[in-house]
């Protein structure tokens, strides 16, 4: 079936709010194999919503609406609805009885204002029995149109438990589901995957290329397959993008390169440590939203100034001055100092100019200095990487994790 898919709210189309509900709907039917035509962003305006609800109608077989449901005076998505398809306004009884349940009876204000949630388009269909959560189908012309809560969490509820089994009901062809694998890398550009994944786009399948910071991520997509995931041409497939990935090719689907590399830490015993200088604590920030980090991770050090190199690791303030604190040497040194002081069994450690200051002619924005120690081992890594101060930040800590999946790889 072909849909499309409307978020709405001011908060979103001021860029205040950033729309995550729209891609995660849209992943959910695209993977039911389901086709979204068009996702569309407005603000709390009535003639608009109206207009952009009847177009998506006569275009598509379904819609999905989301925002705008609330109580508050700026929550007009209902009142849009009403008016542009031509319906009455009905009073939901669940809906209103709830209402009364949680109000307080001197709360006479807020019981008015919260009566608003009960007034909903003639034929509306509460997705929720208990009625906490704002939500409803309403069938027009034979077509199904969700309106679900623009809050991502209720939002994702909804939509998980009740649209995408109801969508069933509607699709009289039975769509075939997608099968997509996605592969997340670390040290290959994009247009060198592209070259050693090109033929394979040939045999039927899709591969898609997307960038993250310092990873790419690869999509490998195949419809109208029996046997989904187990198909001989989609086997065949992912064996074709894992061996030309290799060692670069760190988790597949929703696996973080923190817990590739936690799950390595943990398979050799070992505690890993952090010095961050020029990252200000993103890599502690990245690795500890791993579950069941503490198994792996011992703790780290922030040393933005240099006197903290000095006395929290013990890095020679001679080298310093001999070197720079930006330099391998320093990297080294903090590297090196983390496994004494923190009393890991390795440590990975960052020294660089994120920008937009600090840069040198020797030395520009994205000059990043990485050293790796263990209690046997000491090596170093020069980066230079490009983009926004954060950008720079983001690649630095993602570098620094990947350097220690691959020296544990290899050892």
């Amino acid at each position: 079936m072909i849909g499309e898919i409307i978020a709405i709210g001011d908060e979103l189309t001021s860029g205040r709010i950033t729309n995550t509900t729209s891609g995660y709907a849209a992943r959910a039917f695209f993977l039911l194999g389901h086709t979204i035509r068009a996702m569309h962003t407005i603000g709390d305006a009535p003639e608009l919503i109206g207009a952009t609800l009847k177009a998506a109608i006569g275009r598509c077989d379904f819609v999905l609406v989301t925002g705008g449901l609330g109580a508050t005076t700026d929550d007009l998505t209902n009142e849009a609805v009403v008016a542009a398809l031509e319906l009455n306004t009905a009073v939901h009884p669940c809906v209103q009885a709830n209402i009364a349940s949680r109000m307080a009876k001197d709360d006479h204000l807020a019981a008015v204002s919260l009566a608003k949630l009960a007034h909903l388009p003639e034929g509306a269909e509460v997705l929720d029995p208990e009625c906490r959560m704002a939500g409803y189908l309403l069938r027009y012309r034979g077509k199904p149109i969700w309106f679900l809560p623009g809050v991502p969490p209720q939002m994702e509820i909804l939509l998980r438990t009740k649209v995408l089994p109801a969508l069933r009901e509607f699709d009289p062809a039975g769509a075939v589901p997608v099968c997509q694998r996605v592969y997340r890398t670390c040290g290959l550009f994009e247009i060198e995957i592209n070259k050693r994944l090109h033929a394979l786009e040939q045999n039927g399948v899709q591969i898609g290329y997307y960038p993250v910071a310092a990873e790419v991520h690869v999509s490998l997509t195949a419809r109208n397959l029996e046997r989904g995931v187990d198909d001989p041409r989609f086997r065949k497939a992912d064996a074709v993008i894992r061996e030309a990935l290799g060692v670069n090719l760190y988790g597949i689907d929703q696996e973080t390169l923190a817990t590739a590399t936690g799950r390595l830490l943990m398979e050799r015993g070992m505690m890993l440590g952090v010095a961050e200088s020029c990252t200000g604590g993103l890599i502690g920030a990245t690795l500890t939203e791993a579950a069941g980090s503490s198994r792996w991770f011992q703790g780290g050090a922030i040393v933005y100034a240099n006197a903290l190199k000095e006395q929290l690791l013990g890095v020679d303030p001679d080298l310093i001055a001999r070197c720079g604190a930006v330099s391998g040497e320093t990297a080294r040194a903090m590297a090196s100092g983390a496994v004494r002081h923190l009393g890991c069994d390795i440590a990975v450690a960052v020294t660089g100019i994120a920008g937009p200051d600090g840069a040198t002619a020797e030395k520009p924005v994205g000059t990043v200095f990485l050293g790796l120690a263990t209690r046997a081992t000491v090596s170093e890594r020069l980066c230079h990487f490009n983009g926004s101060r954060r950008q720079i930040q983001e690649k630095t800590a993602q570098t620094a994790v990947d350097m220690v999946r691959r020296f544990l790889l290899a050892s």
